[in-house]
């Protein structure tokens, strides 16, 4: 991911969390906020109480990746903060994958 694709300041999560509409299931919950811009920018988000770092890293690994494979399928100019649950240590990267797409088809952002 670019560097302007992400969301890395506090300000820009809170903005997110305050003024976006969240979705949510098993594994993942997603705030959406619409923005100005020509592309979409994501911000990624595991708590301590998902597990330790080994598992933390590979839980926003996984969600970034999903999130790169298939951001051709989604509509552009979002915020777009993903928060993992403590259930996402026990999926796999295909779970991971429907879970976000789920998510964005709720959200209306899903060209498909």
């Amino acid at each position: 991911m670019k560097k302007q694709e992400r969301l890395k300041k506090k300000y820009e999560f809170k903005k997110v969390y305050k003024l976006g509409n969240s979705y949510a299931d098993r594994y993942l919950v997603m705030y959406l906020l619409p923005s100005n811009q020509k592309y979409n920018r994501l911000g990624v988000s595991v708590s301590k109480k998902v597990g330790k770092s080994v598992i933390r890293n590979r839980v926003k690994r996984l969600i970034k990746e999903a999130f790169r494979k298939n951001a051709g399928k989604l509509d552009k100019g979002f915020d777009i903060v993903i928060i993992a649950r403590a259930r996402s240590i026990e999926a796999c990267y295909d779970d991971i994958k429907r879970s976000i797409l789920k998510l964005c088809k709720k959200a209306g952002i899903l060209k498909e």
